[in-house]
């Protein structure tokens, strides 16, 4: 009878969880719907005795994209930050995999120390290291430039293994025995076998070392302190817009702004999706 009751309880619920889940997806809804109802409002400034715009124009993308001036250069912060981007991706995916298959497939003395050591500086905030990052930096002459933020992004993804390492570790170990076996070297065992395998997770990382520049602020505004609005990312630009001076001649292009730049990532979500899910789920079940 106690058994027969559960089923019966779990149902009175499911309208209860139904109706919060709506609650919170409305509110995490109203701040993304009212920013992409700004960007199509004729107005400038801020408004907020109106949710909905009085008018509907695209004035906004027009000015974000074709008048540039001192405080709006969008297309320009918008090349920056996709040529970062592109960059930290090649470079990072290719750190990452290597690392992963030389944790995951080869076995060295020190290969769980180093694991250990990974695991446990995985564990502190990046921005952490931010200062002496920067004084690194400075001390290479490689502030303030695009170079030196695609060093910043790239030259500790390699401690990013782990879900790699958790995919490479359901490839069959017998498949690079019988490999070297044949007379295949470690390179030729990674990119003629593994790599064609591993599809997934190449995307899941792919996709995560091209995030991090787009959607970076902390690193971005730290390197590129000179004050030159040419050199900007994306982020840096549309903070920029929100300057007390400025917020209320630019507020309705800092909307627009933010719309266009989750294009890109939305379109990139659809498309991978697939691979994307696949790479997280297999690439978690060892890692």
């Amino acid at each position: 009878m106690k058994n027969s009751n559960q089923p019966m309880m779990k149902e009175r619920f499911y309208p209860v969880r139904h109706i919060v889940l709506l609650a919170l997806a409305i509110f995490w809804l109203i701040p993304i719907v009212w920013l992409l109802l700004c960007s199509f409002s004729t107005s400038n400034s801020m408004s907020i005795s109106h949710f909905f715009p009085e008018k509907l124009s695209l004035i906004q993308y027009k000015n974000l994209l074709f008048k540039t001036d001192a405080a709006n250069q969008f297309p320009r912060w918008m090349l920056n930050t996709f040529l970062i981007a592109a960059f930290n991706c090649l470079i990072s995916t290719f750190f990452v995999l290597q690392v992963a298959y030389a944790m995951s497939k080869m076995r060295f003395r020190a290969r769980k120390g180093l694991m250990n050591i990974g695991m446990i500086l995985g564990l502190f905030p990046g921005f952490l290291s931010m200062i002496a990052v920067y004084f690194i930096m400075k001390t290479f002459n490689l502030t303030n430039s695009h170079i030196g933020m695609i060093i910043v992004y790239s030259a500790s993804s390699g401690m990013g293994y782990l879900i790699a390492k958790g995919f490479f570790d359901t490839i069959p170990n017998s498949m690079c025995e019988a490999a070297k076996i044949d007379g295949a070297s470690q390179n030729s065992i990674f990119f003629r076998i593994i790599i064609p395998m591993s599809k997934p997770i190449i995307v899941y990382t792919s996709i995560s070392a091209f995030l991090a520049p787009w959607v970076d602020f902390i690193f971005a505004k730290i390197m590129l302190n000179s004050g030159i609005a040419k050199d900007w990312t994306v982020a840096l630009g549309l903070y920029g817009m929100l300057d007390r001076s400025r917020k209320n001649l630019y507020f309705g292009q800092f909307c627009a702004g933010g719309v266009l730049v989750s294009i890109p990532i939305s379109i990139l979500f659809v498309v991978m999706q697939k691979f994307y899910v696949e790479g997280i789920t297999s690439g978690s079940a060892k890692g």
